[in-house]
């Protein structure tokens, strides 16, 4: 796969943060236009100051990215050990082994993580980012490069190291992750060379899991440009065995015509591959089944499914060592690493 991008030869203590203008309580009470006593009550005990001066001091908060620190003393003038892990999920295995590899690699370092999880809401994100930065946390890693506008002021306030990690593009600071439309283009160029032509795409809560969207991008693109439909059928359950059972029976049900399934994840994927031997299918006579993720259960089924074999616990320890190295006080000459990816073709199609 491609590597890095060409603005990624650039030092990383070029990029444009506010560190020298940290946002303070001070600042906060000046754009509510109260004192900074009456700032800092409205934070600690908000039933002691007036509905108006609350609201006001609360969207200053937003507004300018402020952070309370909450680490008492002496200690909060100093850095700590700990690192801020932000994923959308601690039941989807695929970011447990990106969890394995930083926390691995940072422990030996002798740093610890405080781990949070989103569900893949971009406003939870906000909160625990807040809470996180309020432990004087050393450097944050979040799972992807989206965030809603008050995180993103949040963040471009804050004058440690962060690492964007999953997906390629235009980051913060750090950028750890793979071409997601490139592999969604990879996937389907092969279902494209093996003959099939009626192609559907199924993937669950695509707002929410956006790199599955863009995959879909990738795949909408190969089939555009082979002159064939690419239709897309949208779960509203995440990955899982029986989300993906319906999935299988949603698009023959839909689109009786189908050739090949090209599934988000490795998860929809074996639900519809055992679903359709359950029916007495034979895949890939019948129907063609294809996933995403590369995950230890869809080689252990039979056909092995073929999938896209993303390096999940690599990508996280590579995130941990450029996060090391920064805070070692050394300069990260290559601000995005591209871990690529590999498409393993098993029986499945």
């Amino acid at each position: 796969m491609s590597k890095d991008s060409p603005n990624a030869d650039l030092p990383t203590n070029t990029r444009q943060r506010r560190s020298s203008d940290q946002v303070t309580l001070s600042h906060v009470a000046q754009v509510a236009g109260v004192s900074p006593i009456t700032a800092s009550r409205a934070l600690n005990y908000p039933d002691k100051v007036s509905d108006s001066a609350r609201r006001s001091v609360l969207q200053a908060v937003e507004s300018l990215g402020y952070v309370p620190n909450l680490v008492a003393g002496s200690l909060a003038s100093s850095r700590s050990r700990l690192i801020a892990v932000i994923v959308p999920s601690l039941i989807n295995s695929v970011f447990v082994e990106v969890i394995k590899g930083l926390q691995e690699t940072l422990e030996a370092e002798g740093y610890q993580i405080l781990l949070g999880n989103t569900d893949y809401d971009l406003d939870r994100e906000y909160q625990l980012v807040r809470t996180f930065l309020g432990w004087s946390c050393s450097a944050l890693v979040t799972a992807g490069l989206r965030h809603n506008s008050a995180c993103h002021t949040l963040l471009a306030n804050w004058d440690h190291p962060i690492m964007e990690v999953m997906e390629l593009g235009q980051g913060m600071d750090l950028n750890v992750g793979l071409d997601h439309v490139a592999a969604g283009r990879c996937m389907a160029t092969h279902l494209t060379d093996k003959g099939y032509r009626h192609i559907v795409y199924v993937g669950a809560r695509l707002a929410q899991d956006y790199r599955a969207s863009m995959r879909f991008d990738g795949h909408k693109a190969v089939l555009k440009e082979k002159g064939v439909d690419a239709p897309l059928l949208e779960l509203d359950t995440l990955g899982s065995l029986q989300a993906g059972a319906e999935g299988l029976a949603q698009v023959l049900e839909q689109y009786p015509h189908t050739q090949a399934i090209h599934f988000a994840n490795d998860d929809l994927a074996a639900g519809a591959l055992l679903a359709a031997q359950r029916q007495g299918l034979n895949v890939p006579g019948d129907i063609a089944i294809a996933g995403f993720n590369g995950l230890p259960l869809g080689q252990h089924v039979t056909p092995q499914l073929t999938t896209i074999l993303s390096p999940r616990e690599e990508m996280g320890r590579l995130a941990a060592k450029e996060l090391i190295r920064r805070l070692s006080g050394k300069n990260v000459y290559r601000r995005q690493h591209n871990v690529g990816f590999t498409l393993q073709i098993g029986g499945s199609t």
